[in-house]
């Protein structure tokens, strides 16, 4: 019997099949994938065949509620939905290769009956598997939501109060409540910069054209000089080369540079400083923005985790700017690195291809 047959050779069984997931091109695995998915679903399977032997088969829920369970369980080990489905393929595989080098008397009903089980097994597991991963997408965009909201209302509420102190004229426009008020402003342009990004970037909405990164730095740094200015810190902005051009979307571009200005007038102490520097490397653009926030310490975290830990005394905002600027960078085969200098502050570092020749702009070699 094919159950006797599983119980048998269980160890075998097992061992096959993690030479067979160690050994594939893709999906990727681990031990942990062997050591928690193939032995629970041998026991529930393994039982399955024997109940279906007697005059009161097992319910064929049964084996489903396990699959059900493996899929949640890898889904919170980190495995995709591709691993689940290649784990049950080379147990069955498995299963079967031994069976035919050991010439076991399984039955034509017995192999059909582990496929049925395999189909369902399958099913059910990429099904809890899909349903995991809407309900966490969702659950994480109604917390960025209702996060975004109230950041949005809060700016507002101040930029109202600032304006208000104005009106009544008992306050200089060029005074502490000023300040206020276009720190509140300056803050609603990148809080509006970030939500149309995020929009872009989940609709894949990406609008590339040649940008001339002298442009694209001039329109930046107007934006940069208001917020150093509210904030009391100096910006510089490097010379660029005026041949220098990317290929490239302006707005998720531009959201990512102001992401990082922004963190880094943030974070920067009044009377410090924040540089712009953009130029080319090989073949690649390379745009920093170095800040004097006095370096990261070890407990700040992923500083690109969307709600994640907040540098410095000012915690104010999501922790999403960065997070959305890292997917921006990636949306256009970059990435963003940082250089921690402690004592000091930190360099913000955005990598991107240069436009190609064919692409209608020059190459650098």
């Amino acid at each position: 019997m094919l159950y006797d047959f599983i119980d048998l050779h269980r160890d075998d069984i097992v061992d096959r099949t993690r030479d067979r997931v160690q050994t594939r091109p893709w999906p990727s695995a681990s031990n942990h994938e062997i050591e928690h998915g193939v032995p629970l679903f041998l026991t529930q399977l393994s039982e399955t065949l024997r109940r279906e032997g007697t005059a009161t088969p097992f319910s064929s829920d049964a084996i489903g509620s396990t699959a059900t369970r493996h899929g949640a369980e890898l889904l919170a080990a980190g495995f995709n939905v591709s691993q689940v489905v290649h784990d049950y393929g080379d147990i069955c595989q498995a299963i079967t290769e031994i069976a035919i080098e050991r010439q076991a008397p399984i039955t034509v009903e017995e192999f059909h009956t582990l496929n049925l089980c395999l189909d369902t097994a399958i099913a059910e597991a990429v099904t809890e598997h899909a349903r995991l991963i809407a309900q966490k997408r969702s659950e994480e965009e109604v917390e960025r939501l209702g996060h975004t909201v109230h950041e949005l209302r809060d700016l507002l509420n101040g930029a109202l109060l600032a304006f208000h102190a104005l009106k009544r004229g008992s306050v200089p426009v060029n005074g502490s409540t000023g300040a206020v008020l276009g720190r509140s402003l300056a803050r609603l342009l990148a809080l509006a910069d970030r939500a149309l990004s995020e929009v872009r970037l989940a609709g894949a909405q990406h609008q590339r054209e040649i940008i001339r990164m002298t442009t694209f730095v001039d329109e930046i740094a107007a934006t940069g000089m208001l917020h150093a200015e509210y904030r009391s810190i100096g910006f510089t902005v490097a010379a660029v080369d005026p041949a220098l051009a990317v290929q490239a979307d302006p707005q998720l571009l531009a959201s990512a540079v102001m992401n990082l200005l922004h963190n880094a007038f943030k974070y920067t102490r009044a009377g410090g400083a924040v540089t712009l520097r953009v130029h080319a490397e090989g073949r690649r653009l390379v745009i920093e923005v170095e800040d004097q926030c006095g370096g990261i310490t070890e407990t700040d975290g992923d500083l690109f985790q969307a709600f994640g830990n907040r540098r410095g005394t000012d915690r104010s905002g999501l922790g999403i700017g960065l997070s959305t600027a890292q997917q921006a960078v990636r949306a256009h085969g970059g990435d963003i690195t940082i250089v921690n200098k402690p004592g000091h502050g930190c360099i913000f570092t955005i990598d991107v291809p240069l436009t190609a020749r064919d692409a209608g702009g020059p190459e650098y070699a």
